[in-house]
């Protein structure tokens, strides 16, 4: 009785497994078996028994995590084929720009709203190969803060540095960054294509200026004044290339002793593990929020501005959920057409989870949505 009904629930199982198959089938890009072929995923389909069987191969070992040992026997136990680890490696390195070509299709591109303004946050994540020497790889990407979904994300090595200058831009578009975005050449970027900027000011790398051709601004000086909880502002121009002027504004408020501290011991463990010690102007600087934006302040006032940067922290934890979630934060290989074919694997995977969540949202019970009723004639 026992392995009749141990039968029963893997027959039950393997049920349950295809037809949630059927609905990840459902929000691939059109064309997605035609492009395995011409992108070169797929050449001969020697112990694969067609497209749509590579990719739930490739989806085992990507989202579930498995080994590639390991992704080879639950494919024989499926009765999906029978493959080796080694050939399974070759697979997954010669779908890399299938699987990349996919991620992107999947990208979010509309926001469906009326809204006037976008708010996107930026920011890159620095994923490692395994091994004190393995490569370093980073992913760039861009949230839409309205509805939490991604508007761009971009694999590149370690030389691929953060600038605004890689996202798609559109008019009126607000741009939330982190000190790694704030210079001059980032901000020129956004507000030459129409776009609005508000990035935590770092003073070194994004001098500040009283107006055109005017004098230096002295930020300490100008912060010193404030009060712990108190919010000011003050206009501040931005020299870009090619003598291009850009009018804005620093918002600042003072901490309070506790998270001054906290910001202390965060520059300590930073500056340890560069072999440096935090300079003076450093020290001084992390009693203060220091933030610049280009928005005018009748648009939006200096509290509101505090406001909307503190909702980055929504992209940090999209990073933390991707990493201790989906496994993104450690590569398991150790070159670099394999670690690029994994990356590419695993946005994939990250763009059919954003995909299925929305599809959750209107979820219809009973697997088919409703008709509209025909109106009556008389």
């Amino acid at each position: 009785m026992y392995v009749v009904g141990m039968a029963k629930i893997a027959r039950k199982r393997i049920l349950d497994a295809d037809s949630e198959w059927d609905l990840v089938m459902q929000l691939l890009p059109k064309g997605w078996r035609a492009k395995a072929r011409e992108l070169g995923a797929v050449r001969r389909l020697r112990g694969v028994r067609d497209v749509e069987t590579l990719l739930r191969m490739l989806l085992v070992h990507l989202a579930d995590g498995c080994s590639l040992k390991e992704t080879a026997l639950r494919v024989e136990q499926a009765g999906w084929g029978t493959i080796s680890s080694v050939s399974l490696f070759k697979r997954l390195r010669t779908a890399e720009r299938w699987l990349a070509w996919m991620a992107q299709q999947l990208r979010r591109r509309s926001w469906p709203g009326d809204q006037d303004r976008r708010c996107l946050a930026v920011d890159a994540t620095t994923i490692c190969e395994s091994g004190k020497t393995g490569s370093q790889w980073r992913v760039h990407w861009c949230v839409n803060l309205a509805s939490l979904q991604c508007e761009f994300f971009e694999l590149t090595d370690q030389s691929g540095g953060e600038k605004l200058a890689r996202f798609p831009i559109q008019k009126d578009d607000l741009i939330l960054g982190d000190r790694g975005y704030s210079n001059p050449v980032g901000i020129d970027s956004v507000r030459t294509r129409g776009g609005h900027v508000l990035v935590r000011l770092n003073p070194i790398s994004l001098p500040l200026y009283h107006g055109k051709e005017g004098a230096k601004i002295n930020v300490l000086s100008r912060v010193r004044g404030l009060r712990v909880g108190e919010v000011g502002a003050w206009p501040a121009w931005v020299k870009g290339p090619q003598g291009r002027w850009h009018r804005g504004r620093v918002v600042a408020v003072r901490r309070s002793r506790a998270a001054t501290l906290r910001e202390l011991r965060k520059q300590r463990r930073n500056a340890k593990s560069r072999e440096r010690r935090p300079g003076k102007q450093a020290r001084a600087m992390a009693r203060y929020v220091l933030l610049w934006t280009s928005v005018p302040s009748w648009e939006l006032p200096k509290r509101k501005v505090l406001g909307y940067y503190r909702c980055r922290w929504q992209l940090e934890l999209v990073f933390k959920r991707a990493k201790s979630i989906m496994g993104l934060g450690q590569l398991p290989k150790h070159s670099d057409p394999s670690s690029r074919a994994w990356l590419n694997g695993k946005l994939l995977v990250a763009m059919l989870v954003e995909k299925l969540w929305q599809r959750a949202e209107s979820f219809s019970p009973w697997g088919y949505p409703l008709r509209r009723s025909p109106q009556p004639l008389a």
